[in-house]
């Protein structure tokens, strides 16, 4: 729904009942009057309209300090993510939804000189004052979730309903015939069509899948992407390849229901991306560890998210995922990345910019042996040992002092504050 539709739709309804409520009243409760003068129905009705107005620029008001604070102190990309939150919009549909309905009821104030004001329109201008009131103390409330700890733990959280989605491709199991069907995509031959993208660059932002295993059986065809979701795609790149998955005619595909079932967006959402998820962190834990802001905690906390984010991923399958029909015949291809790339997304720039860091060395390494203990796969393990071994690197050639070397080689996960052995791996998990 877009977000627009919301304040429109509190307005439409509050026009509807302001032409609908006082004919009713006057036609079924002519005599329903309550005991206060016209003039002063009139003053209450007038200040709370104009109230309207102004709480709807303090609405604005708000929205914009949300924008410009996150997009100094966190990272540009929120932007759009804090200002696109519904409660901003309902808010702001409350409000002009009273200051719509105390007009109407103005003007069958004192109509046609009565000298009295409708009794239950005059209630629903107080129902929907409270309402606004309500409304613009939960948005006030709502300022609280611009503090780093909160703004952390909701892009956590992004990231592990993504991971945890029954329909996210990332809890596909790793199956050992994956291998023998990546040899059988290079056995396709060449494509028989490509679906290309034309149009100012956009970001895939979700896959349906279902969509395009359906649309591959009924065409007999074999889908490969030729890209993965967040990847940014320009004009003329090629979206998807399809092969012929028999011997025969080249297949007929449904190319405008292929294009419906890729999601494209101007920017990368946490959909179906929970690369994104670490993209956000990642950004805020280097912008802390820039000499401007010289906040390594806040990079400290950033990694308690990566970390456990990272937990879970190492449990999941990567790399590549094969989507079969209802006949079990693999007809969709999905490219994911590895457990490298998952790695370096995390952890390369934070190691790099927070070299000097002891405390940020410290969680790194804390990071690091904890996702190595986790990992289920001797090849997983090893990539972390790689990566401990570079780490080791970059504190050698730092330009810290031999016992801030020392200390920044620990292992501990407040950064700084309580430190920790090095536990061992246990090597029966091999097996």
């Amino acid at each position: 729904m877009r977000l627009w539709l919301i304040p429109t739709a509190y307005t439409a309804a509050s026009v509807g009942a302001a032409m609908v409520v006082p004919r009713l009243e006057q036609a079924w409760a002519p005599g329903l009057v309550h005991g206060m003068s016209a003039a002063s129905a009139t003053a209450f009705l007038s200040a709370t309209a104009s109230g309207m107005l102004a709480m709807t620029a303090i609405v604005f008001s708000i929205a914009f300090v949300m924008v410009q604070f996150s997009a100094i102190a966190y990272s540009p990309r929120l932007v759009l993510w804090f200002a696109s939150r519904p409660g901003l919009y309902h808010a702001l549909g409350v409000f002009m939804a009273t200051f719509a309905y105390a007009l109407a009821d103005l003007m069958w104030t004192d109509r046609a000189g009565s000298g009295s004001a409708p009794l239950i329109s005059t209630m629903l201008v107080v129902v929907l004052l409270v309402a606004s009131m309500l409304a613009f103390a939960m948005l006030v409330q709502s300022l609280s979730g611009l503090q780093i700890t909160e703004v952390l733990c909701l892009i956590g959280d992004q990231g592990r309903d993504v991971l945890a989605s029954p329909g996210s491709v990332y809890g596909a199991p790793s199956r050992p015939e994956d291998d023998q069907q990546t040899q059988r995509m290079a056995a396709l031959g060449p494509p028989v069509r490509t679906l290309l993208f034309q149009g100012s660059p956009r970001s895939i932002t979700r896959l349906d899948v279902r969509r395009l295993v359906e649309e591959a059986e009924v065409a007999d065809a074999v889908f490969v992407m030729a890209c993965g979701v967040g990847d940014t795609l320009v004009d003329q790149s090629p979206i998807l390849h399809v092969y012929a998955a028999s011997a025969g005619d080249a297949p007929e595909v449904n190319e405008p229901a292929m294009r419906r079932a890729i999601g494209l967006g101007r920017e990368r959402t946490f959909d179906q991306d929970p690369k994104w998820a670490l993209r956000l962190l990642v950004d805020i834990a280097i912008k802390a560890l820039s000499p401007a802001i010289n906040d390594p905690t806040t990079a400290v906390q950033a990694l308690d998210q990566i970390d456990d984010l990272l937990r879970r991923l190492a449990r999941l399958h990567l790399d590549n995922v094969w989507v079969g029909g209802v006949d079990g015949v693999p007809r969709l291809f999905i490219p994911l990345p590895s457990w490298d790339d998952m790695l370096a997304l995390s952890f390369d720039e934070i190691r790099q910019f927070g070299a000097s860091s002891v405390q940020v060395m410290r969680r790194l390494r804390a990071a690091l042996v904890g996702v190595q203990e986790v990992a289920p796969t001797p090849e997983r393990r090893d990539a972390v040992g790689r990566y401990l071994h570079h780490l080791d690197q970059n504190i050698r050639k730092s330009a810290l002092d031999t016992q801030d070397r020392i200390t920044a080689r620990q292992i501990d996960l407040q950064g700084l504050g309580l430190t920790r052995l090095v536990p061992k791996l246990r090597r029966g998990r091999d097996a």
